[in-house]
């Protein structure tokens, strides 16, 4: 088991240890409703930016505006790695997946996908916005973008 571990851990480093700038690359349509994958201003909850404060931390994604029910498009070819979740607590809208592609590692949360493994073309469906209004009512709804960097010593502790 501990192998199996250790093996899946190792896999997940390599596909998510690319150096691209991810500012580089083009996202296509992540929701429906939103085009131009418009971000998330700041409203009562906070703000959608990168680094934006929360409490004591910070933000580590950026909000694109989606609404709640809208159907979520992959952006660009992904393979799709696992499900991921937001929370340690269980509420309507902790779902979300992580995702490869254009030499990207990153997540999204705040989805139903309609499934948690496999592969996607540019523009294929992902999935679904989850109900965002029932946990945090007045917010601007939201995918919730985070990219990752997993580093060959963050394994090793």
């Amino acid at each position: 088991m501990r192998l199996y571990i250790l093996f899946s851990l190792l896999l997940l480093a390599v596909l998510c240890s690319s150096r691209v700038d991810a500012r580089k690359v083009k996202f296509g349509n992540l929701c429906s409703g939103n085009p131009s994958n418009s971000k998330r201003k700041c409203d009562k909850h906070g703000c959608g930016h990168y680094g934006a404060s929360r409490g004591g931390r910070k933000h580590q994604g950026l909000d694109i505006v989606c609404a709640d029910g809208a159907t979520v498009y992959a952006p660009f070819d992904v393979k799709l790695i696992r499900r991921s979740v937001p929370y340690t607590n269980n509420n309507a809208i902790n779902d979300g997946i992580m995702l490869t592609g254009e030499g990207l590692c990153f997540k999204l949360f705040y989805v139903k996908p309609d499934r948690y493994y496999g592969t996607l073309r540019k523009g294929q469906r992902i999935g679904t916005m989850l109900p965002m209004q029932r946990v945090y009512p007045h917010i601007t709804s939201h995918v919730h973008v985070q990219m990752l960097e997993v580093l060959p010593q963050k394994l090793e502790t």
